[in-house]
């Protein structure tokens, strides 16, 4: 019998201590066995340990894999026409009030076929394997009505099938009011809650729901986390992205895993994601494409100990950006992120945003054996210089990623 099943020697391990400080640990080996890391010890301790493959890095840089916590991957059509209107002044409300925006998208996801959307899915999704990323959330809210939406979930799950990927399901049935319910928000959140719901809890593993003045209120919001705790699912938010209405807060009182965007949140609402150990996931390339200038508040995140993520939320109209790197060095070059917190945004606190903490974001042993072969010395290389292409290897489950 085979001790471990792969081993993995002469590596330079990029890890995070327990105060967020990168530190590079030399001559180190990592062992696999069952998809797992069973040990990381020195070189020096290898000794003669029987292994099916024993794969030399050459002293190249080993890190955990990358998590993007927050994404609309899967979507119908294509809305850059909506980028050329608001590059010549539109706003995203008016794009939004003439049937742009969300809607838009719905339309196009209802309408385009399963393998129409699939494909398109696809080469986004292999854009950000290339990177590194391993695990991805995706969120639905293109469908909005239960065919729709299990159609957005069945092609989740081919896609976890046919790429080395491991995916996160959040129903986001609380995006936008569909046209068929136009002016009836009210009803609409009672099908949410009492027809889809129902029916989705056993695809998905959190729920989602966008709280703002351009979506859905604090009431109805509070109806669609009720429900969702009632039937065993997580929660998280989209919140305080144009105006502070409280949503953090309320996500917080549900125990949210994460509540996103955040440029308009107060700081009795930070205190409270302290006290809940909600995440905040921030969101730069939205914040970069419709040309925000209120910052979310990273001061007040460093002092009341809240964690930061950092994701893509790569969807059709407000952050149509296929990489992660690219995020992590905007989160530093427009909202300050130092390099440690940057990297620990798209690791260690991208996991615990997606309730992933114990098995994700960190190379340790017992955790998955999810992690990066770099072509870098540091991994500051990924946020100060924007090159996709600094992947040597990538490892999933114990498995070499092949895309």
């Amino acid at each position: 019998m085979y001790r471990y099943d792969k081993i993995w020697i002469n590596t330079r391990l990029g890890k995070l201590d327990l105060n967020g400080k990168i530190v590079i640990q030399d001559n180190k080996f990592i062992a696999i066995k069952d998809g797992k890391i069973a040990k990381i010890d020195e070189m020096k301790n290898f000794g003669s340990f029987t292994c099916k493959d024993i794969f030399d890095t050459k002293n190249r840089l080993i890190t955990t894999s990358l998590v993007d916590c927050h994404t609309h991957l899967i979507y119908g059509g294509n809305r850059s026409n909506e980028f050329e209107r608001r590059l010549n002044g539109e706003s995203y409300a008016d794009i939004t009030k003439s049937g742009g925006g969300i809607i838009s998208s719905i339309k196009s996801t209802r309408q385009e076929s399963f393998n129409e959307i699939y494909e398109s899915s696809a080469k986004r999704l292999k854009a950000l394997i290339k990177e590194g990323v391993t695990t991805i959330e995706i969120k639905t809210g293109y469908g909005l009505d239960l065919d729709s939406e299990l159609k957005m979930l069945e092609i989740a799950q081919k896609l976890e099938q046919n790429f080395p990927i491991h995916i996160q399901k959040t129903f986001l049935g609380a995006h936008a009011v569909p046209s068929e319910y136009k002016n009836r928000a009210d009803d609409y959140i009672d099908y949410v809650c009492e027809t889809l719901m129902p029916k989705i809890a056993l695809h998905v593993d959190a729920v989602d729901a966008y709280t703002e003045h351009l979506a859905f209120s604090i009431t109805q919001t509070q109806k669609v986390f009720k429900k969702a705790k009632s039937l065993g699912l997580h929660v998280k938010i989209h919140a305080e992205q144009f105006s502070m209405m409280g949503a953090t807060k309320l996500a917080c009182k549900y125990k949210a895993l994460s509540s996103d965007h955040l440029e308009h949140i107060d700081e009795d609402s930070v205190k409270e994601m302290a006290k809940s150990g909600t995440v905040a996931v921030l969101l730069p390339g939205a914040y970069y494409f419709l040309r925000e200038t209120k910052l979310p508040p990273i001061e007040l995140f460093r002092k009341h100990g809240v964690l930061i993520a950092i994701a893509t939320d790569l969807n059709p109209g407000t952050s149509a950006l296929c990489s992660l790197q690219l995020m992590m060095n905007m989160s530093s070059v427009i909202f300050g992120l130092t390099v440690d917190e940057a990297f620990e945004a798209v690791t260690r606190n991208a996991a615990k945003a997606l309730g992933l903490e114990k098995s994700k974001g960190s190379l340790e042993e017992g955790k998955d054996a999810d992690f990066v072969i770099w072509d870098i010395e540091h991994p500051r290389d990924l946020i100060c210089s924007f090159r996709p292409t600094s992947v040597f290897l990538s490892v999933q489950n114990g498995e070499l990623v092949d895309v």
